[in-house]
C-alpha cells in the first residue's frame, strides 16, 4: 500500500488567496466595466486562464497601462512600484490593490529607511516582479543581491547606513548566508528579515517530508519563485523530486513502485490541483 504525505502548508498562502478572491469579487460586482490585472494575478496558468474566460484581461507592459483610459486595474499580490499608482491615478483609473500585506510592509520599510538616507539592499531575484516593485519604493538607489559573488561588487560608501530586506519568498538559509557575508564588509547595517512566515513554514515542512520519502512531487506554476525554491530544497533531500504544474504533467513512472510519496505545492497552487495529483498518485 502506497503512503502519500501531503504538506499541510501546501497551496494558496494568505496573500495569494486574498488577491484571487478580490479579482473574482470584482468580476461579480462590475459586469459592465473592463477589468484588468497588471501582470498575471498569480503565477498559476490555470487560475489566469479561468479569469480570462470571465473577461479579465492581463496587461503586461507599462506602455499598455499608460494608454488605458477606462476600467478597473487590479494590482496583483506581488505589488508594484510607487510610480505605477501615480500613473493610474493620473489617468483616473480605478485601482483595486491586492498587494500582499507582507509585501506592502516591505514597501513601507524601504520608503521610510531610504527617506532617512539609508542605502537599501534587497536580497532576492532582480527579475521577479515583487523585487522590481520593492525597488520602486526606494528614494535612494536600491541594490538587489541574489548570490555571494554580487556582494563583492558592492560599492556602497561605508559612511552610509544600510537597510537590508528580503523578497518574501526567498530561501531563509540563503538569506542568512548572504547577510553574514554583507556583515563582513563592515557596513552599519539594519537587517529586517521580511521573508514571509508562511514561506519559511512551507520550506521547513517540505524539507522534512522530502527527507522521509522515496519520491517527492512539487506542484506549482513554472514561473513561481516560491515553488522553484521548494523544488531546490526537496531535491537536496530526495533525489527523486519532480516538478509539475497540473495532473497532466504527472508521469506515472515517477511514483511507480515507490512506497512513500510526498507532495508539496507553491503559494499559487489551487487546492483542487493538489487534490487531483494526490488522488492519482
Amino acid at each position: 500500500m502506497k503512503e502519500v504525505i501531503v504538506a499541510k502548508s501546501a497551496g494558496f498562502c494568505f496573500g495569494v488567496k486574498r488577491a484571487v478572491e478580490q479579482v473574482y469579487e470584482q468580476v461579480e460586482k462590475n459586469k459592465e466595466q473592463s477589468i484588468y490585472t497588471f501582470g498575471p494575478i498569480i503565477h498559476n496558468e490555470e487560475v489566469v486562464k479561468d479569469l480570462e474566460k470571465k473577461g479579465v484581461k492581463v496587461i503586461e507592459t507599462e506602455e499598455e497601462l499608460s494608454n488605458l483610459k477606462e476600467g478597473i486595474v487590479i494590482i496583483r499580490s506581488h505589488g508594484v512600484a510607487k510610480y505605477i499608482y501615480q500613473l493610474l491615478e493620473k489617468n483616473n483609473i480605478t485601482i483595486i490593490d491586492a498587494t500582499c500585506p507582507f509585501v506592502r510592509k516591505i514597501h513601507t520599510i524601504v520608503e521610510k529607511e531610504s527617506s532617512k538616507g539609508s542605502e537599501v539592499i534587497i536580497i532576492g531575484n532582480k527579475k521577479h516582479p515583487e523585487v522590481q516593485g520593492i525597488v520602486g519604493w526606494s528614494k535612494t538607489p536600491a541594490t538587489v543581491i541574489e548570490n555571494v559573488e554580487e556582494i563583492d561588487q558592492l560599492t556602497i560608501s561605508h559612511e552610509k547606513k544600510v537597510c537590508i530586506v528580503s523578497q518574501t519568498t526567498f530561501n531563509y538559509k540563503k538569506f542568512q548566508v548572504l547577510v553574514e557575508n554583507i556583515e563582513k564588509k563592515g557596513y552599519d547595517i539594519n537587517v529586517l528579515n521580511t521573508i514571509c512566515n508562511a514561506t519559511q513554514e512551507r520550506q521547513v515542512e517540505a524539507k522534512e517530508i522530502a527527507s522521509q520519502v522515496d519520491a517527492m512531487l512539487v506542484i506549482g506554476g513554472r514561473h513561481s519563485s516560491n515553488t522553484q525554491k521548494l523544488f531546490e530544497i526537496c531535491k537536496n533531500e530526495c533525489e527523486n523530486t519532480y516538478y509539475l504544474q497540473t495532473l497532466k504533467d504527472l508521469n506515472p513512472d515517477w511514483v511507480k513502485d515507490k512506497q512513500r510519496v510526498g507532495i508539496t505545492a507553491g503559494a499559487s497552487t489551487p487546492n483542487n490541483i493538489i487534490e487531483e495529483v494526490q488522488t492519482n498518485v
